[in-house]
């Protein structure tokens, strides 16, 4: 899926450390970054 600029990302969920989970509906109201590295196999 691909956003236009100003466009608001859809919600979405992701695994974080310590066994928790990260929803984007949790940053509401302020400036979030996404940053994807595909293959990389990193856990940011």
């Amino acid at each position: 899926m691909k956003l236009a600029v100003g466009q608001i990302a859809p919600e979405f969920s992701l695994p974080a450390t310590g066994g928790r989970t990260i929803t984007l509906s949790q940053y509401r109201g302020q400036n979030v970054v996404l940053i994807f590295f595909p293959q990389a196999w990193t856990p940011i």
